[in-house]
This record gives C-alpha cells, sequence and structure tokens, in this order.
C-alpha cells in the first residue's frame, strides 16, 4: 500500500459535508455502528447523488467511498450490500458484513538525533497510541506522526525527518504492520535577540528575554517575550520573528580538521568523487543551527485618554477622565492620571512609575491623589503622597512596601480636626481570572499592614490591618457561584485622631445589599455615624443562567462595623437580582431586604463593571 493511499485513508475519519452540491445522499447503515459508521455516512454526505449519470454509477461511488470509510478504521475485508428505496436515489440503505478486523502484528517505531535525550519526546514515544494487538485505525497513526512533527518545530528540530513511514496491510491475515523511523537532527539554539523600532534602551528589552545565546530552541520562549513586551505597554505593536536556516558560511566540523588540518571547507567535488562525494558532503557541509531571533517594535501613543461613566446606587450617576503617558523617556517611566466625579465623592490620583531592571517585576512608584468626600455624616478633604517600592512575584502576587503622608481635614459626626498622619505600610495582593468581563473562574486576595506612630511625627497613633478574598466558580455550565469575605481590625488609643478614610463603615452595593452605602457603624449619642474600629462582611451568591447573555441570582449578605473584637449584632440583607452581560460590561440589579431595618423593608441595587 503506498503512502498517499495510507494518508488519504486516515483523513477520511475527519472527512465533513461539502454543502451547496444538488443533493446529498440520506445514508442508513446497518450491520455496523459506532464511529466506522459515522464515518460513511460523513463520506457520502458530500456525495452529489444529482450529479452521477445512472444508479450504477452512483452506487460505484458509494461501494468505493463506504470501502476507504471502512478502511479507515482497519476493516479491509467487507461484503456491502446497496439498497435504494427510492426511484429519485434520494436514500441509500448500506448493508455492511464488516469481516474480520485489521490488528497491528508488528510496530517498530524508532527515534534518532538530539531527540533522543529530549524528555518531551521521551512523553511522546511513551504515549505512543499505536499498540501491536489493537485495532489499525489510521486516525491514530497520522496523529501520532503529526505529534512527532509538530513537537519538532516547537522545540527547534527544523531539519527533522522520517526516514521511514510505511503501514504496510495484509487483509487475507487481518494484520499490519507499522514501521515509523523519525530522525530529528540536530536542535536548533538560539542566537542573539536584535530589537528594531524601540524608543526604550536596549538594555531593558534585553532584561525580558527568557533566553539567552545558546539556549535550546522552544517556540514557547517566543511567546513568552512577545507577552513580555506587550505587558510593559510601550508598545502598540509587537512582531517576534526567528530566522531558521539563514544563509551563513558553513563550519568545518570535527572530521574535516583531523583529515586536512584547515580550518577552510573546500567542496568536496574537488577532491572526491564517486560514492564517497554524498558521505564527505554530509561530513563537511555543517548547516547553522544557531537561531538568530529578530522583534520589531512599534512604540505606542505617548498619550491616551479615556472616558468612561456608570451609575451605581450608593453614589448615584459617576464618570471618570483618565490620561495615561505610557512612556515618558527611554527609560520607560510611565505616567498615569485619572479624575473621578460622583456625588458624594470627588478624587484625583496619579501615579508615577519607574521601572528597575525587570520591568515586569519591579519598580519604584510614585502615587499621589486629593479626595474630597461629603455622604451623611462624613466631610473630608484629603491629599496625600505614597513613596512605593513594588515587587510582581512569578505566583501571581504583588507586594508593595510603601511611606504614606496624608493630611486629611474632616468632620465626622460631633468630631472635628485635621491632622497629618506619617506611616509605612505592606501590601500583597493577588487576582486571577478567567474571561475579564464576567469570569468563569477568579479570585482576588487582599491583605494590606500600616503602623503609624507619633515617634515619627505623626498625629496619631495606630495599627491598621485590612483584608479580602473574592472568589468565582462554575459548576457546570449554567451555575456560577460568588463569595465575599472581608474585613478590617485597628488598634488604637487616639481614635478621634484617626480620619474617615480610615474607619470602617459597611452597607452598599459590594457589602451588605440591603443597606445604604456606608450606613453601618457605631454610632454617637445622637445616632451620627463614627466609623468603627473593625469590621467584618460576608456575602455568598448563585447564579442561574437564563438565557443568552441573561443570569439569575440569589444572595445573603451578612456584617457590621464595630469597636469591639467582635461584633454584638450582624446585620443581614438577602434577595435577588439579574445579570446583563451588555457590551459595556456586567450590569447588576439587585433587589434586597434587611432583615434588621423594618423602616426601609426593601432596596433596589443598581451598579455597572465587573466584579473585581
Amino acid at each position: 500500500m503506498s503512502q498517499h493511499q495510507v494518508l488519504r485513508m486516515g483523513l477520511l475519519c475527519l472527512t465533513l459535508p461539502v454543502a451547496g452540491q444538488g443533493w446529498a445522499l440520506e445514508v442508513t447503515v446497518q450491520g455496523i455502528g459506532g464511529a466506522p459508521a459515522d464515518n460513511i455516512v460523513n463520506m457520502l454526505s458530500e456525495l452529489d447523488a444529482d450529479s452521477q449519470a445512472t444508479r450504477e454509477r452512483l452506487d460505484g461511488v458509494v461501494r468505493d467511498r463506504t470501502e476507504q470509510a471502512l478502511q479507515a478504521y482497519g476493516y479491509y475485508d467487507t461484503s456491502l450490500a446497496t439498497r435504494y428505496p427510492d426511484d429519485d436515489n434520494e436514500r441509500v440503505v448500506i448493508h455492511v458484513d464488516a469481516g474480520e478486523r485489521t490488528t497491528i502484528t508488528q510496530l517498530a517505531v524508532s527515534l534518532e538525533g538530539d531527540a533522543e535525550h529530549d524528555e518531551a519526546f521521551d512523553t511522546a514515544m511513551a504515549g505512543n497510541p499505536l499498540k501491536v494487538g489493537d485495532p489499525l485505525v489510521h486516525s491514530r497513526y497520522d496523529g501520532f506522526k503529526g505529534q512527532l512533527s509538530t513537537l519538532a518545530l516547537e522545540r527547534g528540530y527544523f531539519n527533522s525527518r522520517f526516514r521511514q513511514q510505511r503501514i504496510e496491510v495484509r487483509p487475507w491475515e487481518s494484520s499490519a504492520r507499522i514501521f515509523l523511523d523519525f530522525d530529528s537532527g540536530t536542535r536548533y539554539r538560539f542566537g542573539h535577540v536584535r530589537f528594531d523600532g524601540s524608543q526604550i534602551e536596549p538594555h531593558r528589552l534585553e532584561n525580558m528575554v527568557p533566553f539567552a545565546p545558546g539556549d535550546p530552541y522552544l517556540a514557547g520562549d517566543l511567546a513568552e517575550l512577545n507577552q513580555n513586551l506587550g505587558q510593559t505597554e510601550w508598545f502598540r505593536g509587537v512582531a517576534v520573528r526567528p530566522r531558521v536556516n539563514e544563509d551563513a558560511p558553513p563550519t568545518p566540523s570535527r572530521w574535516w580538521r583531523e583529515s586536512t588540518g584547515r580550518d577552510i571547507i573546500e567542496d568536496p567535488s574537488r577532491v572526491l568523487g564517486g560514492p564517497g562525494l554524498r558521505v564527505a558532503r554530509e561530513l563537511t557541509d555543517t548547516h547553522p543551527t544557531v537561531v538568530p531571533v529578530d522583534v520589531e517594535l512599534t512604540p505606542a501613543d505617548r498619550h491616551q485618554f479615556e472616558v468612561g461613566i456608570g451609575y451605581a446606587t450608593d453614589v448615584g450617576p459617576r464618570t471618570q477622565f483618565s490620561w495615561t503617558m505610557p512612556w515618558l523617556n527611554r527609560y520607560g517611566h510611565s505616567l498615569t492620571n485619572s479624575l473621578y466625579l460622583s456625588g458624594p465623592e470627588q478624587r484625583f490620583n496619579g501615579e508615577y512609575v519607574i521601572p528597575l531592571a525587570n520591568p515586569l517585576r519591579d519598580s519604584y512608584r510614585v502615587r499621589y491623589g486629593l479626595k474630597n468626600i461629603d455622604n451623611e455624616d462624613t466631610q473630608s478633604l484629603e491629599s496625600s503622597v505614597q513613596l512605593a517600592r513594588h515587587w510582581e512575584f512569578a505566583n501571581g502576587w504583588e507586594q508593595d512596601l510603601y511611606w504614606q503622608t496624608t493630611y486629611e481635614d474632616f468632620t465626622q459626626a460631633d468630631q472635628d480636626d485635621a491632622v497629618l498622619l506619617l506611616y509605612p505600610g505592606i501590601s500583597w495582593t493577588r487576582t486571577r481570572k478567567r474571561n475579564d468581563s464576567f469570569p468563569t473562574w477568579g479570585d482576588r486576595q487582599q491583605l494590606t499592614l500600616e503602623w503609624s506612630d507619633p515617634a515619627w511625627g505623626s498625629d496619631a497613633r495606630f495599627v491598621r490591618s485590612t483584608f479580602s478574598s473574592h472568589w468565582v466558580r462554575m459548576l457546570g455550565r449554567e451555575n456560577r457561584f460568588v463569595g465575599r469575605l472581608g474585613g478590617g481590625a485597628m488598634a488604637t488609643n487616639t481614635f478621634d485622631k484617626v480620619p474617615p478614610s480610615l474607619r470602617f463603615f459597611a452597607g452598599g452595593d459590594q457589602s451588605i445589599r440591603g443597606y445604604d452605602y456606608e450606613s453601618l457603624s457605631p454610632e454617637n449619642d445622637d445616632g451620627e455615624l463614627l466609623g468603627g474600629q473593625h469590621m467584618l462582611t460576608g456575602s455568598v451568591e448563585y447564579q442561574r443562567h437564563i438565557t443568552g447573555n441573561f443570569w439569575s441570582a440569589t444572595f445573603v449578605d451578612t456584617g457590621n462595623a464595630f469597636d469591639d473584637w467582635w461584633p454584638e449584632t450582624l446585620k443581614t440583607g438577602a434577595g435577588v437580582g439579574v445579570r446583563w452581560i451588555s457590551p459595556v460590561g456586567p450590569i447588576r440589579f439587585d433587589i434586597a431586604h434587611p432583615f434588621d431595618d423594618e423602616e426601609d423593608s426593601w432596596r433596589l441595587h443598581f451598579s455597572i463593571g465587573p466584579e473585581f
């Protein structure tokens, strides 16, 4: 059997119908089922029955294709009976007597070249789906060959080839012999990386290359380099191109040096002839096995602007303007400023980033902001500057070690003061998710520790910690679960000097639904909110897919802000809602009942934007 026939039969297993040709036969297969029967139907469904001049010609094509479909699954000794119930040849009934199925009686698979010492190829060879005694299925044979070829390209064996690839089928014995001899050749190695079109200093980019010259070639390393450069946001376009089989003078082999004492390769045809010519060429013409890499870069726009609008029950209409400069100079410094406006809160924030040796992992950051709040019993004007050292670790966690200076002029209930706070802090965060707009899986963890003391000029003494955990999981494709747990604690003997921005409040869309935004906290004698020294909140939500982009939701929220180490009472709200995955992001509409507030028995919550 020829190589062409073997390849043809292997591809039959993946044959799909072709539309737009007359009419397709309605095929009924009897005598055999499963994948072989499905393959017969697929083979004949692409047949244009109307194009066949006579039934005899049609029947000949039907029988030929049916035999080919069965041979793809190892049935070589078959008998067929066909019947056409209608005069117009629209239907055919095929009765199959499959006979004895061909099995693999001899299997010779070998691996040569550098891949003999490659663990990835060891794994592939160990997972060979072809086994002596198994039925012959051509798609397994073709799939294994394709796996070796693909693996070779991914791992830099660019001169690989099959020295032998053959199936010998003996229908009279119902047996098949398979011979595969794969020669990987020499594994290529990375050469130098050349950057073109970059506005950033080359050494900054070189620190993001995940390989060194001389390392074994791996396509995944090129993909990682592409991703690393894209994540910097310095470039609008990134194209990573390896130069395989680049023309270069041949390198003299050890054999040539020892035989001639020369470092220059001469044309073997000048010194050899006849049978020795081919061998001499293989020994002397050592092709370059180094892969230089070209990286073409297009700088990102130096100024980027964004405007966003939204609405939430907590704050009403809101809008945000941002101005980003992803690169300010050849060292890759960046600057982001944003302005947020809503009824109870207006703030201006900025961040200046100074990347270090590894721009993706290490940086210094200068953050600054100005915020005004007028909400319920809180009035505050706050300005702050923070100097931070930022790390991003390989496990996904981010760490900030910072020193913050805050000046806040505030009125909280019957307390009125202006304080200057100087305090160090450290924070850890990690966010993981699949599908940014409406995660089907994900979680976000956060922990922060801060310490303020008059010993270094701060107006208040406190140790403060906050934490939060937010997760999303799916059960099947129709059931989605969302959970939140958050809290904070503060130890202080100067609570009246702690500004509202550092006190704890609960309630609202992202806290305990059924209660107004930040309406839960300890109160003074007049019933005005003071804010708490501690807070604990939790939420469990079940969502069920309805239709299209709509999901229903059922939830329970609980928690409170308090002064003691554990609350005397927990405020609880529960309700139902609808989620719509809109083009501008998820829209959430909830109606919640606060079990501890009879005067406000129901509250609507509406918000737009991603969950985390």
